[in-house]
């Protein structure tokens, strides 16, 4: 299989091979960890399955002048000035990116079997390789491809460029799923892709406008993605529009648009909390222990309790969780709940005979409250009517989806970042993807790596101040270079 340059005119490998990773993914092996794994999964009672989410966005700080500032990592401005706030933990998120490297051949030598899904947004990818910092690179791609300890590590997709998907253009949303794409296959190859099949949404925001959540899940599918995480706040019931009964239970995201047009996805339910406590203190496993086999379409299957947390953020997590992980698999290894990954537990669950139709259905929160108005097909000037509607007389309802906290919204104060953002999707719209400039044309990757970098949450998150004037530049370089194509 043909490799990928990680680097291309500078730029990390985002866009222009995209028939190539088209047909990698066409044609990839049905089953991923299943012939590998050792799991009695029709004698366990119960399983457990935690996800690393890794993210430093890029930020114009590599000098005085912000408007010349060379983009680095975040990572590397704490390393610079470690006398700055909590800058002193950059050398300890140094070890946190690689050290799951660490942990898994240790424990595999010693018989046990670890599980950890990893999510590491392009951004910090190429921060990492543009300090030099390529001992992280070389211990994922040891458990990322060694045969004996691959099974025990599952990569998840995510957006290139950390981006929430309820208020990013759909057609930039998925330059960003494509991109992230390259760039893995460029770093760890077509084979490592091939076996990615979960996908992990930047501050696990699910869009819940129909239009917009439609084409969420399409873009996932046509991506070859066969499942998605979700948080358990953001879904609801489609006949009652309560939340999901049986919530560590795979389910159907089931999205339906103004047109009539439907897209489903399995999802799996992160349940909500505390997340890097949780996850550090490894919560999951020990409420997998006092659950046992639930009913799913007449069989009986273990249910699967399910968390992500950032893998580096909180001292929990940097300090707890390397202990707590290595005792947990051990205590767990060969037991009645041992971790799995999310494909793992999928495979053999529809091993078993069940099917995808057989899963809960889900829709994305507050989906109910239109579709009781108005029926799939009726067509977005309906829609926006209906919206619009219930607006006035439900105080609670927003189109603005659902992420890690449903107190923070992604788009209500964020104008003065929002504008410039919007400004930056158009001209790439206008300059690139209208006029057709081919995706492997210096011009394009170069326009869209800044686009990406400008659509990075944290420019939103953090509100006012330093933060908002960083993602005001990088939107304004993505203009000006979008402008400068003739």
């Amino acid at each position: 299989m043909a490799n990928l340059s990680e680097y291309v005119d500078g730029l990390p490998n985002i866009s222009g091979s995209e028939s190539l990773i088209k047909e990698a993914i066409r044609n990839r092996p049905e089953l991923v960890f299943k012939p590998s794994s050792p799991i009695a999964f029709d004698r366990i009672k119960s399983a457990c399955a935690i996800a690393l989410h890794m993210h430093q966005p890029l930020i114009p700080a590599g000098g005085g002048d912000l408007r010349t500032a060379d983009l680095i990592s975040n990572l590397q401005y704490m390393m610079e000035n470690q006398g700055i706030g909590d800058n002193h933990n950059a050398p300890v998120f140094h070890w946190c990116y690689k050290r799951i490297g660490e942990f898994v051949p240790q424990l595999i030598h010693e018989g046990k079997e670890p599980r950890v899904m990893l999510e590491y947004s392009g951004t910090l990818f190429h921060g990492l390789r543009k300090m030099g910092l390529h001992d992280v690179f070389d211990q994922l791609k040891h458990i990322t491809s060694h045969p004996e300890y691959r099974r025990a590590v599952e990569w998840l997709g995510a957006p290139w460029g950390h981006a929430v998907a309820p208020s990013t253009p759909v057609q930039d949303y998925r330059l960003h799923v494509r991109a992230w794409q390259h760039h893995f296959a460029a770093i760890f190859g077509l084979e490592a892709l091939q076996r990615v099949r979960g996908f992990s949404p930047s501050e696990m925001a699910l869009p819940n406008h129909p239009d917009v959540a439609y084409e969420y899940v399409k873009t996932l599918t046509d991506c070859g993605y066969t499942w998605v995480l979700v948080q358990e706040h953001t879904v609801e019931q489609p006949h009652n529009g309560f939340g999901p009964e049986q919530k560590h239970l795979p389910h159907r995201l089931v999205c339906t648009n103004s047109k009539g047009e439907t897209a489903s996805i399995i999802a799996i339910i992160k349940t909500q909390g505390s997340d890097t406590k949780l996850v550090a203190q490894m919560q999951p496993y020990y409420e997998a222990k006092s659950l046992s086999r639930w009913e799913l379409a007449g069989k009986a299957v273990p249910p699967l309790v399910t968390q992500i947390a950032d893998g580096e953020n909180g001292g929990v997590m940097m300090n707890e969780f390397p202990p707590k992980f290595l005792e947990v698999v051990r205590e767990a290894s060969g037991g009645e709940t041992p971790l799995v990954n999310v494909t793992e537990y999928l495979e053999f669950l529809f091993d078993s005979g069940l099917e995808e139709n057989d899963l809960p259905v889900i829709q994305p929160q507050f989906q109910k409250l239109i579709w009781d108005r108005m029926a799939p097909g009726d067509g977005p000037e309906k829609l926006a009517r209906t919206i619009e509607e219930i607006k006035k007389e439900n105080h609670r309802f927003h189109m603005e989806g659902g992420s890690w906290t449903n107190d923070i919204s992604w788009v209500r104060g964020y104008e003065n970042v929002l504008g410039p953002m919007e400004e930056a999707s158009s001209a790439f719209y206008e300059k690139i993807l209208k006029p057709g400039l081919p995706s492997d044309d210096p011009r394009y990757r170069n326009a869209l790596f800044h686009l990406m970098t400008a659509q990075t949450s944290c420019y939103r998150y953090w509100g006012q101040g330093l933060w908002t004037d960083y993602g005001r530049e990088i939107c304004r370089r993505a203009v000006e270079i979008a402008n400068s194509v003739p």
